[in-house]
């Protein structure tokens, strides 16, 4: 057992802090337990910048979808016409049903 011990050894990696347990004898890496990463740093102005970024583009969104309500009736009157202007164009057919083959 003493001699296991001997043929691993732990290295840190100079980039990430990383702690690796490399085994000698057959050049692999064993175990790697990863850098704690550091807190995340808070900038008060830059997060209140954000908020009033993402509150006004809410509201952006809140208005066009107003302005898209209003017109929609005019959009739907219009699609309305047309159809019925194609329908009014067509000859009138009986519908074609499957127990009719029969």
């Amino acid at each position: 057992m003493g001699k296991r011990q001997e043929d691993t050894f732990d290295v840190e990696c100079p980039c990430c802090r990383a702690k690796l347990t490399l085994d000698r004898g057959l050049g692999a890496v064993l175990s790697h337990v990863a850098p704690p990463k550091p807190p995340p740093s808070v900038d008060l102005d830059d997060t209140a910048k954000l908020l009033r970024e993402q509150a006004e583009a809410v509201e952006a969104k809140f208005r066009a979808s107003v302005e898209a309500e209003k017109s929609k009736e005019d959009v739907l009157a219009r699609k309305f016409a047309e159809g019925l202007k194609k329908a009014k164009d067509q000859p009138v057919e009986k519908p074609f049903r499957h127990f009719d083959l029969d």
